[in-house]
């Protein structure tokens, strides 16, 4: 089939009987050519969850407005929260980082690769470590140095640099503040961040020395998005890896790093195909 414009319909609604039916439906009447199709009912809470791609398959198919048009009664119908984006536009977002540069890197290298889901359209840091990376990629950068005097304002200004750009999402990519309850709820599902998994066992400074100090056996990285529950938002993706006894601390804060980097590139990649969408406190992502 010839390509032309590609669509991704992503919804949730309460559970109940013709929701795909009604999808389908609508696309075969409009020459809509289904190329993926997921679906979720959550038995436990009564949702549903669903993500179509599709592209056009004949003459009938209608342009976005019209989609839009087409798909409305259907979201009314059935009570949708939902989105329909053009499937080759990638949401911008804007990186907060402190001095770590791991994940920084990764994400840069894939945009520069043409392998991430997002566009980072700026970087924002509370330090000048990174403005070289920054600059190199061609992107702007924002020191906003923060205290607990003026993190209002600091945060303030994040929020300006993500208007500015035209920016939706907010990636902490290893950015070593915790942000403010207000922070928070200004980004609800907007907002990801990337942490080893020692949480809660081992916290504060050194983590992986005082991991190395029980002996522990598997590593990881939690990326989730941000709430005002520190730490403690919707998981989007985990991953691990066993070491034992011959590594030391640094050997496993280089496997972490590496860890961390993969996990919230992936996350970051489901959010820019709109492949996650929240259930309450856990995520649904289309794989």
């Amino acid at each position: 089939m010839d390509k032309g414009p590609a669509y991704i319909l992503l919804f949730s609604c309460r559970d109940s009987t013709g929701i795909v039916a009604a999808v389908s439906g609508a696309l075969a009447d409009h020459d809509g050519f289904i190329l993926d199709s997921q679906q979720y009912a959550d038995l436990e809470t009564g949702r549903f969850f669903m993500r179509v791609e599709f592209q056009t398959g004949g003459t009938a198919f209608p342009n976005h407005a019209g989609l839009k048009s087409l798909f409305a009664p259907i979201a009314e119908r059935f009570g949708w929260d939902w989105s329909l984006t053009d499937a080759h536009e990638r949401p911008k977002a804007v990186v907060a980082v402190s001095k770590g540069t791991h994940c920084l890197n990764d994400l840069l290298h894939r945009q520069h690769s043409g392998m991430l889901g997002m566009e980072i359209a700026a970087i924002v840091s509370n330090h000048d470590v990174c403005r070289e990376i920054a600059e190199w990629h061609g992107l702007s950068y924002h020191h906003l140095p923060v205290s607990n005097d003026n993190r209002p304002a600091q945060e303030a200004a994040i929020r300006a640099v993500m208007d500015d750009v035209g920016a939706p999402y907010l990636v902490l990519a290893r950015y070593m503040q915790v942000l403010s309850n207000d922070m928070s709820a200004r980004l609800p599902g907007r907002c990801i961040n990337i942490h080893h998994s020692f949480l809660p066992g081992f916290k504060g400074a050194r983590p992986y020395h005082q991991a190395h100090a029980r002996g522990v056996k598997l590593i990881g990285a939690t990326a989730h998005f941000v709430t005002a529950d520190l730490d403690e938002g919707p998981i989007i993706e985990q991953s691990v890896e066993r070491v034992d006894h011959r590594a030391s601390p640094e050997q496993l804060a280089r496997f972490g790093r590496d860890i961390e980097a993969q996990t919230l590139a992936r996350a970051v990649d489901w959010i820019g195909d709109r492949r996650v969408l929240l259930n309450g406190a856990r995520t649904i992502v289309f794989r």
